[in-house]
């Protein structure tokens, strides 16, 4: 047991301390079987700075580091993953992302990535793997299906947005997303919700008509690898509200108030100013009688 430490400390350590070598990987992502999916994935080591070409990056299987998923040196790799995995960072940069593609469904590993520092024509000395920084995948053999949201209310004649999404774990080769609708305004977001984890999110705009009550709308989700899965709902749309019955009768009552009012004023004013003439002329005959009196007693 001894002898066999010693070995692996030999194979995996270098002789600078372990403690200087240092990797963050996304240990566990959903994989959907015959679509692709990114590991993100970066370092670090004593001797920083060195270019590309003085690196030298590897991944293999946690049980067997002579299993080897991707190197440089195709002749290296397995037979199941030759052609199916790349780097997409730059070793220079300290970026150890990996791509798979053509997910295949034993495709789980643990995978773990290694690090070799080439700086002279000897063979190789200064090596590392991650063995404690290494990713596992949860083989999806169904397509998920996307999210589609629509609003509580919706209203005849007033703009209506539809949202449809779908989370993947394939940044190189995003999921299309299509409507049942074509003509409406669509837009597209991509957005990384969390390490290695992302989202497609698109939003249908379009103005609801009568003829769209009951109808079905859908969305449906293509991935990289040919598999597909779409999610139908049905909408149904409100008229808009019509207040015709509350504010004609309301506007009705409300002018015959006012003509009422006018006559009822009209009325008034012209009582009193008959009164008024009444009384003007009882004060005329009285004064005509008040000085007949006078006149009959001289």
């Amino acid at each position: 047991m001894m002898m066999i430490c010693l070995i692996l400390a030999v194979i995996f350590c270098s002789p600078v301390f372990s403690e200087d070598w240092k990797a963050h990987v996304v240990q566990n992502l959903d994989a959907l079987v015959s679509s692709c999916i990114v590991v993100p994935c970066s370092f670090s080591h004593p001797k920083t700075g060195l270019p590309s070409s003085k690196l030298r990056g590897i991944w293999h299987l946690k049980s067997d580091h002579k299993k080897i998923i991707y190197y440089e040196d195709q002749t290296r790799v397995d037979d199941n993953f030759k052609g199916r995995t790349r780097l997409l960072g730059h070793l220079g940069q300290d970026n150890c992302t990996l791509e798979m593609v053509e997910i295949k469904n034993h495709d789980n590993g643990p995978f773990c990535f290694r690090i070799e520092l080439v700086e002279t024509a000897q063979p190789t000395k200064d090596m590392f793997s991650f063995v404690e920084e290494c990713v596992s995948f949860k083989m999806l053999s169904d397509t998920p299906k996307p999210s589609l949201t629509l609003p509580e209310k919706i209203i005849q004649g007033r703009p209506c947005s539809v949202t449809c999404s779908i989370r993947h774990t394939c940044s190189t080769h995003m999921p299309k997303i299509t409507w049942s609708r074509t003509s409406d305004e669509i837009t597209e977001v991509h957005r990384e919700l969390h390490l290695g984890i992302w989202e497609v999110l698109s939003t249908l705009i379009f103005i609801p008509d009568e003829k769209d009550d009951h109808n079905e709308i859908t969305c449906t989700v293509a991935f990289y690898g040919g598999k597909t899965s779409f999610t139908t709902s049905k909408i149904y749309v409100k008229r808009a509200e019509n207040y015709n019955h509350i504010i004609i009768p309301a506007a009705v009552g409300i002018g015959t108030a006012v003509i009422f009012g006018v006559f009822c004023i009209l009325i008034v004013k012209k009582y009193k100013n008959r009164i008024a003439e009444l009384q003007n002329q009882e004060g005329s005959m009285f004064n005509r009688l008040s000085r007949l009196s006078r006149r009959i007693r001289a």
